[in-house]
């Protein structure tokens, strides 16, 4: 049975959908996922389904989502070998930039080339990016919490729906699914 890692956008953040993991956990057995763990409370659920269609998956984790709290949670749904993709092609850890300074926005869809072009002739040094497909690689000298170019930032430029985690998250969660 394979292994998905679900992440959850703007989940228990500023007191903003509040969800407990333990709850959630219970939830999405509810959906037949198997052996679920989360790790941290910003919404990362790592679990195995039968199921092998991506899409189907992150509707039904948001549906059940929607239906015991009352609000819409947009769902991202990623495979081990797709945070390995992430892990190994990081060109500002290759570059031995501080790795707590390292970030991954995780982009729900391609970008047009139009706007990655368009963001592309904006400079917010000493912050840093590169956009691989569907991930963009953030290296913030400072603190992500007074980075410009954070993850509201990288949506509203890219226009996608997009969400974020630290480099220790991404790969704390391809270590748990790894071994799961």
């Amino acid at each position: 049975m394979p292994t998905y890692i679900a992440l959850l956008r703007g989940i228990n953040v500023s007191g903003q959908k509040l969800i407990k993991m333990a709850d959630l956990k219970q939830f999405l057995a509810e959906l037949n996922f198997e052996n679920i763990i989360t790790y941290i409370q910003s919404g990362n659920i790592i679990f195995k389904s039968r199921l092998s269609d991506k899409h189907k998956l992150e509707k039904l984790i948001s549906k059940k989502i929607n239906e015991h709290y009352g609000f819409e949670v947009e769902v991202l749904i990623k495979t081990p070998n797709e945070l390995e993709y992430v892990l190994l092609n990081n060109s500002f850890i290759k570059q031995k930039k501080d790795p707590k300074r390292n970030y991954i926005t995780f982009l729900f869809s391609e970008p047009l080339n139009e706007n990655v072009e368009k963001l592309s002739k904006i400079d917010h040094m000493p912050e840093e990016y590169i956009i691989v497909e569907k991930n963009v690689f953030f290296f913030s000298p400072n603190s992500y919490g007074n980075a410009k170019m954070n993850n509201n930032y990288f949506e509203k430029k890219l226009k996608v729906i997009a969400t974020t985690r630290n480099w220790q998250t991404v790969n704390k969660l391809f270590e748990l699914a790894t071994i799961h």
